[in-house]
């Protein structure tokens, strides 16, 4: 599955982009705001992450700039807890220049293209930017703190949960 906005090309991860990945999250200060990431991170790392099969329900993308498909980041729906769950990363290069925002918007099109009804998302406490760009794309606090495994910091951290529902009438209201 491949989507296009007006700043960025969403496209399947690929075995061959392992490399790309790495060079964009192989960075401490991207890896201690992730969940399944481990520190440090490793070339062996991304050539896993790069190979897992593609799943038709809870895709993954790698986030690219068009043209030259310079690599930003990646997004994607995990599964987590029975709920479908948004999930990203960007390379520190890009940080402050609304890509978050924008292949979010992304991949929530895609999620109610998919008849995914809900959709969660968290962020540690101490990463208010990611609270910024989940709040810009109409996700709202759940009022719910939860403990959550960090690899890269191999130990567990506080994170603010957040819901979105998908329904067509409320995110209209959202928008």
């Amino acid at each position: 599955m491949f989507h296009r906005t007006q700043r960025l090309f969403l496209r399947p991860i690929w075995p061959e982009d392992w490399q790309a990945i790495y060079h964009g999250i192989a960075d401490e200060g991207v890896v201690r705001n992730l969940a399944r990431a481990p520190w440090p991170y490793e070339q062996d790392h991304a050539r896993d992450f790069a190979a897992l099969p593609h799943d038709p329900v809870n895709p993954r993308f790698l986030i690219t700039l068009p043209g030259n498909g310079e690599p930003v980041g990646c997004i994607g729906i995990d599964p987590h807890e029975g709920e479908a769950e948004m999930g990203y990363w960007i390379a520190r290069d890009h940080w402050a220049k609304g890509f978050a925002t924008e292949a979010g918007q992304a991949v929530l099109e895609i999620a109610r293209m998919m008849g995914h009804a809900r959709m969660v998302a968290s962020h540690y406490i101490d990463n208010p930017a990611s609270g910024r760009v989940l709040r810009k794309l109409g996700f709202l606090p759940t009022g719910q703190t939860e403990t959550r495994m960090c690899l890269g910091r191999g130990e567990k951290v506080q994170a603010t949960a957040y819901a979105l529902s998908l329904d067509s009438t409320e995110s209209l209201r959202a928008a």
